[in-house]
């Protein structure tokens, strides 16, 4: 063949030569990485952490007992006041007057103080904030009727001149209205006016929740307590009072028994739904390829 003729063949080296240049993305300068594409969001159901029919069962069960419980005992004592205390007033009638006593108590220590636990342990169908509020809510509608509650005995005391703290249970309930009141105001500003700068104080915030919750669960047992021993102090004054019948007397001893038992009832489901695990969550995991 004619040296100067052109071969019908292509070299051999172009193949390899067009190998290496695929090797290399086009635009990209040779030795350099580009960063890594950004993840895609997947999510994944996670079994070990989904819930069982007896957890759901359980949590049913605590919901729905404890709703029960702390509404009940909050109607007992309305129908043993109305029926065999003679009802409420106020200045004018300072025994009637000292019957506002036991229900606002009850209802601001206990029953609204019992839900805005419940609430925020087992609520967490809604954003956390919304929970937040919530608990602080049930909280602030407690204050005036513990207010209201600590003046009608104060005016009925002094109508009557009788002496004030003079007895456990006044000193009981001293201390529990001071805890109260300790706990709404760090509580709201730690974790509701925090919240402003909050990744400056979110490790101050973190350190602030074991304390917030355990002298909460502590000052709803000292209110329990409270009101057991002001069950106790009434049911004494009433075996001393002779224009009651034995029979009323009889009835009303059963009454603040059955209250008292339901007050402790109330304490022991309170602190087993806070103790135990968290409410049913979304059981699903974020997953990720990169490592």
């Amino acid at each position: 063949m004619d040296s100067n003729s052109v071969s019908p063949l292509p070299p051999l080296e172009a193949p390899l030569a067009m190998l290496d240049s695929e090797k290399t993305p086009p635009g990209t300068p040779n030795g350099i990485e580009m960063p890594p594409p950004p993840d895609e969001k997947r999510y994944e159901e996670d079994p070990d952490n989904a819930w069982n029919c007896c957890s759901w069962c359980e949590y049913l069960l605590i919901v729905i007992l404890s709703t029960i419980l702390l509404v009940g005992v909050l109607v007992l004592t309305l129908f043993w006041v109305m029926f065999y205390r003679d009802g409420f007033a106020w200045s004018e009638s300072p025994k009637q007057q000292f019957n506002l006593h036991p229900i606002l108590m009850i209802a601001g220590f206990v029953t609204l103080s019992g839900f805005s636990i419940l609430i925020y342990r087992l609520c967490r169908c809604v954003k956390h904030i919304y929970v937040k509020l919530i608990h602080m809510f049930f909280h602030a509608i407690a204050i005036p009727c513990i207010a209201l509650g600590f003046l009608s005995v104060f005016d009925s005391h002094e109508a009557l001149q009788k002496v004030n703290f003079y007895s456990l249970h006044s000193w009981l309930g001293f201390v529990t209205m001071g805890m109260f009141v300790l706990q709404f105001v760090i509580g709201f500003f730690s974790f509701l006016v925090m919240l402003c700068c909050e990744n400056k104080t979110y490790s101050c915030r973190s350190a602030m929740v074991p304390i917030h919750a355990s002298l909460g669960l502590a000052n709803f047992w000292l209110a329990i307590a409270t009101s057991v021993t002001g069950l106790i102090e009434k049911e004494r004054e009433t075996v001393a009072e002779t224009n009651v019948s034995a029979e009323n007397k009889l009835i009303e001893h059963y009454i603040t028994s059955a209250i008292g038992i339901t007050l402790i009832f109330i304490g022991i489901i309170v602190t087993f739904a806070v103790r135990r695990s968290n409410a049913p969550a979304s059981a699903k995991v974020y997953v990720t390829e990169r490592i």
